[in-house]
């Protein structure tokens, strides 16, 4: 396994890699905007494709890399799905999983911090964002955070996990770099309380400055999706309003690009062909399914995901490929339910 703990000193921001093998497949939990050209680099010369990258919520002291990350290596951006962001790849919610190959990671809902806060648990090891910290926990006057529900998430759900399990947050201010679930319980101050109350009463009284870049980073940590306006203008998207026309009809492909687990969990336009994201590049070159079924059949390749990012990004490369005949699902499967068109 590759696992690589990386730090911005600007923001005290630690950024996570992940990958099972060298060559592999990876991911990057809570990237840095300004660090973004140190992660392409790591991914080089680690021979690592970025399938995924995920922030653990919404930061207030950095601008998140999700943006640049997708838009210079094509992943999928992955957040929580009480996020206030504009549009990802990915909502995850609590019992999801994060899955790229050989590596799968648990969702958790753990709010308090801020209403989407999640910790991601994968083996010996929790990564926590800022709802646990090394002998700390985070703040939660602001971004409706809330005292009570980050006692809930550490006593009933963080708490509980193996005592030796490896604790990863997403901050640390003064050079720690890990812990465990065991140290944490001992010696956090702020655990050692008898009562929700009690946690509440240091919570509300802690009396901190707001973040020096909150004004700043909060804004722009909600506004990283891709502009699907622009396909538009260019005749390269369909609304989901055409829903009822585009079930059944001939002169189309519908193309579902997400993971399985999507899938499952919120339905599949009828008619449509599985072709997950991650096997884009192979898929619309020559020789490749859609590459080919779109040449043999003279149909149209129409692309859908989630909230239309993949597809929007789906867009471009087929036709950087060769395959012009293709346009972006807008909006995704999220505008489809609520255009009331049909899913099976």
């Amino acid at each position: 396994m590759i696992f690589r703990q990386l730090f911005d000193s600007e923001s005290s921001t630690y950024t996570y890699l992940i990958a099972s093998r060298r060559g592999g497949e990876a991911l990057i939990i809570d990237p840095v905007l300004d660090r973004v050209d140190r992660y392409i680099q790591l991914l080089d010369e680690l021979d690592l494709r970025l399938i995924k990258a995920a922030d653990t919520h919404v930061h207030a002291d950095h601008i998140t890399g999700l943006g640049a990350l997708r838009d210079r290596t094509k992943c999928i951006t992955v957040m929580g799905e009480q996020s206030g962001v504009d549009v990802v790849s990915l909502r995850v919610s609590e019992g999801d999983t994060i899955d790229l190959e050989g590596i799968s990671l648990d969702v958790l809902y753990t709010p308090g911090h801020t209403d989407d806060s999640y910790s991601f648990l994968f083996g010996d090891r929790v990564f926590t964002g800022d709802t646990l910290l090394i002998r700390g926990t985070g703040r939660t006057d602001f971004q409706n955070g809330s005292a009570r529900d980050q006692y809930d998430s550490l006593f009933n759900k963080l708490l509980k996990l193996p005592d030796e399990t490896l604790v990863y947050p997403a901050h640390d201010y003064k050079g720690d770099t890990v812990s465990t679930i065991a140290e944490e319980k001992a010696y956090n101050p702020r655990l050692q309380v008898a009562s929700v109350d009690e946690y509440v009463e240091i919570m509300d009284n802690l009396n901190l400055a707001n973040p020096k870049m909150m004004d700043i980073a909060v804004p722009a940590n909600l506004k990283v999706g891709l502009n699907q306006d622009d396909l538009a203008a260019m005749g390269l998207a369909i609304s989901c309003e055409d829903s009822a026309s585009l079930v059944g009809d001939p002169e189309i492909i519908l193309v579902d690009l997400r993971d399985t687990s999507e899938r499952k969990k919120n339905g599949v336009i009828p008619g449509s062909i599985h072709a997950p994201y991650p096997d884009l590049d192979k898929n619309v070159h020559p020789g490749g399914m859609l590459h080919e079924l779109a040449k043999t059949s003279g149909k149209r390749v129409v692309f859908y995901c989630a909230f239309g990012e993949r597809s929007a990004m789906a867009v471009q490369a087929a036709r950087d490929a060769g395959v012009q005949s293709t346009c972006n699902l807008t909006g995704g499967i999220d505008a489809w339910k609520k255009a009331d068109g049909p899913l099976e």
